[in-house]
């Protein structure tokens, strides 16, 4: 068994290093124009990365719309594929938009993208930011239920598969990803401590200097639309980190990689 995972590491490996000596392309994907402008509201409150008791206004704007990390890190990918933008059409009226938006979000996101000309076409904005900037409330009540995302198969590994060659297996697909272009939902655990359980869109890559034990990755964290946030590889303890913030102490955390194929 340890031959076979040292083999399958080994090929992810030199895979991820032909498709950059082939030329492959990075991702176009741009945080100010390809992310949901709204947030991902937390169900707690919390204070340096701490659950705190919530005030009746923080309680009142996470019942606006909690619970999607995967489904708001699902649908930057899913738009990213499948839709087309046209600025100087006519805005669509809330039941053409919410139908275009449902069928966007009933493609499955590890599908191809499409050609342009037979993408989903939202007229009257620019991109993704600028609709979900205006027109929030409609795709939120349309891009899916967060309660579904609980119960994906997928999440079964963070119970079991805690080892650290998964993790350099999932760092080797994660660089594979990135180097053809392609865009890596993230999902982060530290179970069974806890500290965080959360989905993120990882997009791009921050250079590093040579012979630098640490690589660094550009994230779209739907908890915070302001702008990206990091996520890091430390090659001397073999694990990811993430950064800190108020909901997350920042530190050690496990990455598997979602919708990236069935099942997954």
């Amino acid at each position: 068994m340890r031959k076979n995972e040292d083999w399958r590491a080994f090929y992810l490996c030199w895979f991820g290093l032909a498709l950059a000596v082939s030329g492959a392309r990075a991702s176009d994907f741009r945080f100010d124009r390809d992310t949901l402008a709204f947030a991902n509201s937390t169900v707690f409150a919390y204070r340096n990365g701490v659950p705190i008791r919530k005030t009746g206004a923080e309680r009142e704007k996470s019942e606006r719309y909690t619970r999607r990390c995967f489904v708001m890190s699902r649908t930057a990918v899913q738009f990213k594929k499948f839709a087309r933008f046209d600025p100087r059409g006519r805005p669509l009226d809330d039941k053409e938009l919410a139908h275009r938006i449902r069928n966007i979000a009933h493609r499955q996101p590890w599908h191809s993208p499409l050609p342009e000309n037979e993408r989903i076409v939202f007229s009257g904005y620019a991109n993704l930011r600028q609709l979900s900037k205006t027109r929030s409330r409609v795709l939120q009540e349309n891009i899916g239920l967060g309660w579904p995302t609980y119960f994906r198969v997928g999440n079964g590994r963070m119970f079991f598969n805690h080892r650290v060659q998964y993790q350099e297996e999932t760092r080797a697909e994660l660089n594979a990803t990135l180097t053809r272009g392609g865009l890596f939902v993230a999902y982060l655990s530290d179970y069974p401590t806890l500290h965080i359980n959360h989905s993120v869109l990882v997009y791009g890559r921050k250079p590093s200097p040579r012979g630098a034990k640490i690589d660094k990755y550009i994230c779209y964290d739907p908890n915070h639309p302001d702008g990206p946030r990091e996520l890091a590889w430390l090659a001397d303890k073999r694990e990811f980190n993430f950064e800190k913030d108020e909901e997350f102490v920042g530190g050690f955390t496990r990455v598997y990689h979602v919708y990236g194929k069935p099942l997954q």
